[in-house]
């Protein structure tokens, strides 16, 4: 599972996902890439399950890059406790993704496979996406 080696605070301040992606938002290393069209976050569990689905269905074949990170850190009480006495200990890692993020990139194969690798990808993602392929190909 990806997450930080290391964090200078333990738990962060959830904030808020407004406005479209600045960053991240052109497809840089790969031919074919997947694209966010709202707001979330996605966990270090289902970043990886869209992985292993992408490169399961393209077999051994080209390179796959993952463009988020799941930098931010969940937090939870355990289950029948009561409010109050603070904030929940630290149970898991999410990338906050804002529309026009892309999330994967795929090169070096078909693009008729890689659509199809990608579509099966978006299967395992909680927000809505779109195939985007690059200029010029």
């Amino acid at each position: 599972m990806l997450q930080p080696r290391k964090t200078k605070f333990r738990k962060q301040q959830t904030g808020r996902l407004r406005g479209k992606a600045t960053r991240g938002n052109t497809i840089a290393f790969g031919d074919i890439g997947l694209k966010a069209l709202e707001h979330g976050k996605i966990s270090n569990q289902q970043i990886e399950s869209a992985r292993i689905a992408m490169i399961r269905h393209i077999r051994r074949g080209g390179k796959v890059w993952i463009r988020i990170f799941p930098d931010h850190v969940k937090t939870s009480k355990p289950l029948e406790v009561r409010q109050g006495k603070g904030k929940g200990a630290p149970c898991g890692w999410y990338a906050p993704v804002k529309p026009g993020r892309i999330l994967y990139e795929i090169k070096g194969v078909d693009i008729e496979l890689a659509k199809e690798a990608l579509k099966r990808a978006a299967y395992k993602l909680p927000i809505k996406t779109t195939i985007v392929v690059k200029e010029g190909l």
